[in-house]
């Protein structure tokens, strides 16, 4: 979970410390006619950013079995850096749990804000190559 952030006038805050675990710019196909990103392609990205944590800490396949808590703060606009912070919550015999913060880099000319965006929590379980539970190693 990301802590510490530093907030600024207007809700924008730093980046949070380390790399992101996927970052994108937003893009005009993936928007509605008034320029907002439609929220099904950021739940896409929220997966692909979960998935990544999940598959390297299972050290195998996962499938999302549950989306626990999905919240959308702010809008994502055409041509925003979007970056994902994800972090693992948990670990059980078979499942893993994993948090994801959401930011948006907004470039003006003369600015820069990051606002965040999405915050949620992502429930995997570790499979076979066929679709079968597996247990995550230790």
């Amino acid at each position: 979970m990301v802590k510490d952030l530093k907030h600024t006038k207007g809700g924008a805050v730093s980046l949070p410390e380390g790399q992101p675990t996927l970052r994108i710019v937003a893009t005009q196909p993936n928007a509605n006619p008034k320029g907002d990103i439609f929220g099904g392609w950021l739940m896409s990205q929220i997966d692909i950013a979960a998935s990544i944590i999940a598959v390297q800490r299972a050290r195998g396949p996962v499938t999302t079995v549950a989306v626990n808590t999905l919240q959308f703060v702010a809008p994502i606009f055409v041509g925003d850096r979007v970056s994902f912070y994800a972090s693992l919550v948990t670990v059980g015999k078979t499942s893993l749990r994993i948090h994801i913060e959401v930011f948006a880099e907004r470039f003006g000319r003369s600015y820069t804000q990051t606002v965040k965006v999405s915050d949620s929590t992502l429930t995997f379980v570790a499979i076979t190559a066929p679709g079968k539970k597996r247990l995550v190693p230790k």
